[in-house]
């Protein structure tokens, strides 16, 4: 079965990852990931928000991290880019310890990575497509002629073609997210990180991002890292899912796995129930 994106460019998409069918196996502990965090500790002040995270992220697939706020979904985030340094344990990326690496090589590895932040942190002085073609003006020595070339097929594949000089203001919700997401792809990335893309979006427009997000996957590939608290957008994008609590993964595996889960976290969590180990605090 599928669904047409939605954005104009008549192409289909699955409706979801929920039969958690990859090829790829959690086995594999041993194999080289393009990222992989182990025994992650950070604490600011007194308080703990990582307490020794490990997870391996399925290359080629697309992993959702759920959660209560304050978890710290977003802040493992900010740990795999390199923007926080761990009190203790390691992030690896693409083989090597980021923390290891002087200032310069992390610079070179966050080329690598794209990253759709919650409201698409749009440049509000440039148009939509100078705010795409600002990672390849800024880190690459391309021509402009075909920097023009790669930010139009970017902005193609989003379905912003027609609103490439506009300005952010002059955007809905949904474009907005769009343009930071063709920001986030124009370098090419092998990873591409998600901080809650449905946030302020309406469902409809959440659906439609999520169909966008899944057709961009199968055709680039990628190791694509999501953040949510939106049990559907985990449901229908994700090859894998991350419960994080308390500092620590609680849950891990294909998505039908979690949603098929009889953890008492789990459970409660993916239902909505008031009933279970999550309360306010």
């Amino acid at each position: 079965m599928s669904t047409n994106s939605g954005f104009g460019d008549g192409n289909t998409l699955p409706l979801g990852r929920s039969s958690g069918t990859s090829t790829v196996h959690r086995g594999e502990l041993d194999r080289e990931r393009n990222v992989s965090v182990r025994d992650l500790r950070k604490s600011f002040g007194d308080a703990t928000v990582m307490n020794g995270l490990t997870l391996e992220f399925e290359d080629n697939a697309v992993t959702t991290v759920l959660g209560p706020s304050g978890t710290g979904k977003s802040v493992l985030l900010k740990h795999i880019v390199g923007l926080l340094e761990p009190d203790s344990g390691r992030v690896d990326v693409f083989g090597k310890n980021i923390w290891s690496m002087n200032e310069n090589a992390r610079a070179e590895m966050r080329k690598r990575f794209g990253v759709l932040f919650q409201d698409g942190a749009l440049f509000g002085s440039m148009n939509v497509f100078d705010n795409v073609a600002f990672p390849l003006r800024k880190h690459t020595e391309m021509m402009e002629e075909d920097v023009r070339d790669v930010v139009w097929n970017s902005l193609r594949e989003v379905g912003l073609e027609a609103a490439a000089n506009r300005e952010p203001g002059a955007l809905s919700g949904g474009m907005r997210k769009r343009a930071g997401f063709a920001r986030a792809l124009v370098m090419q990335p092998e990873v591409v990180m998600f901080d809650e893309p449905d946030s302020g979006l309406d469902p409809v427009r959440t659906s439609l991002l999520n169909d966008l997000i899944l057709q961009v996957h199968e055709q680039h590939q990628g190791t694509y890292i999501l953040v949510t608290h939106d049990i559907e957008t985990a449901r229908k994008v994700s090859d894998y899912v991350a419960l994080v609590w308390q500092g620590t993964v609680i849950h891990y595996g294909p998505t039908a796995e979690a949603f098929e889960s009889d953890d008492p976290f789990v459970q409660q969590f993916l239902t909505g129930s008031s009933a279970g180990p999550l309360g306010m605090d």
